[in-house]
């Protein structure tokens, strides 16, 4: 941490070389309480933001300072300044949550993206009103001409000055992945809104987990997630997914399991599976109970084209993938899901489009969606 206070000592001394001004001071904070890999401190009229995957520091100055003034910038492999608040943003949207955009009330100021694949309706309208244009993330003059770029891969070329990298999936917990809302906040000036909208999220997630955790039951419902990828099944390695089922009442499979994968071309790796199956506790005259009592789920229940609202709406709002998986586990007959749908039941996808959006005002933020809780 000794270097970091050396870090934010330089920051202060770069603002007072040009004079501390009548700068807007920065009254109003967010502090990091869950999330592992961002850390936020705060001077008098600037901010640094710390990303721990990438090792680069964000050095956030208010627009009216006299280090905002000097017009001076800083672009190294260490820290990248900005000055905030931005008046406009593009993002790589690839895999990206425009929905922390949503929440924060800022998706009219989301002018460029790399791709119309986003599982988010105002989003789609937007770009098909041509108010968001699509941009080629390989053309420096397409991605420099907005105060920010935001993407989720580390392995994009990181030469571009405006350029910060937004890194939820690198978070092992659902609610460290929410958090991760108070670092847009920052860009924005709007860590009142982004602390309001994390501490109602995290108070319901926790009180839904509470509540199933002190309900008394004969046993807890064996769970496993598969993924298919490149023919192969395997069982997922997610943490964030076992911790949901951890929290929703559920029990995992036996955890020495997740190292095996299973060819499906190969009958006998499927019957392997089925025996293992059968010897976790998966129980009925088939051994497959899930299928008997048709409980399999996918969580492609909302999507536009093939973009899961799962990686979008479901990672900026846990609390209600928690409630879907409490559902499943506790009525799987008549629950009612926002993010996954029983195919053993034959309930189709949800496809999203930009007629859902409603004429709403893009500068209004979206309200998180707090479930009843006991």
């Amino acid at each position: 941490m000794c270097w970091w206070r050396a870090l934010v000592a330089a920051a202060v001394a770069a603002a007072f070389c040009v004079g501390t001004g009548t700068g807007t001071a920065v009254n109003v904070v967010s502090k990091v309480e869950d999330a592992a890999n961002f850390h936020i401190y705060y001077g008098q009229t600037f901010k640094v933001i710390k990303n721990v995957i990438d090792a680069k520091s964000y050095l956030l100055i208010q627009n009216n300072s006299r280090m905002a003034a000097t017009r001076t910038k800083y672009c190294t492999q260490r820290i990248r300044s900005f000055v905030v608040p931005f008046s406009n943003f593009s993002a790589d949207t690839y895999f990206f949550p425009v929905s922390y955009f949503e929440l924060l009330g800022l998706l009219g100021l989301l002018k460029g993206i790399t791709t119309n694949a986003v599982a988010s309706a105002c989003a789609l309208k937007l770009y098909g009103e041509g108010q968001i244009t699509i941009l080629n993330k390989d053309a420096p003059e397409d991605l420099m001409q907005f105060a920010a770029h935001f993407v989720t891969n580390t392995d994009q070329q990181q030469t571009y000055c405006n350029l910060a990298d937004f890194l939820p999936f690198y978070e092992d917990h659902p609610l460290q992945r929410a958090e991760w809302i108070k670092f847009i906040g920052v860009f924005a000036n709007l860590e009142t809104r982004a602390n309001q909208v994390y501490d109602m999220i995290k108070e319901n997630y926790l009180c839904l987990a509470g509540a199933v955790a002190n309900q008394s039951r004969p046993f807890k419902p064996v769970v496993a997630w598969l993924a298919f990828y490149n023919d192969i099944w395997s069982f997922t390695q997610d943490k964030s997914k076992l911790k949901y089922v951890e929290d929703a009442g559920g029990e995992n499979i036996d955890t020495s399991i997740n190292r095996i994968t299973y060819n499906t071309s190969n009958p006998d790796d499927l019957e392997a599976l089925h025996a293992i199956l059968c010897n976790v506790g998966v129980e009925d005259h088939s051994c497959f109970a899930f299928l008997t009592n048709q409980t399999l789920w996918r969580y492609d229940k909302r999507a536009y084209n093939s973009t899961l609202d799962w990686y979008d709406g479901a990672v900026s709002q846990p609390q209600l993938v928690l409630a879907d998986l409490i559902q499943a586990f506790s009525s799987p007959g008549n629950a009612s899901t926002t993010f996954l749908r029983n195919i053993a039941k034959g309930e189709g996808v949800l496809s999203i489009d930009g007629s859902m959006c409603g004429s709403q005002d893009f500068s209004t933020p979206m309200d998180p969606t707090i479930l009843p809780c006991p």
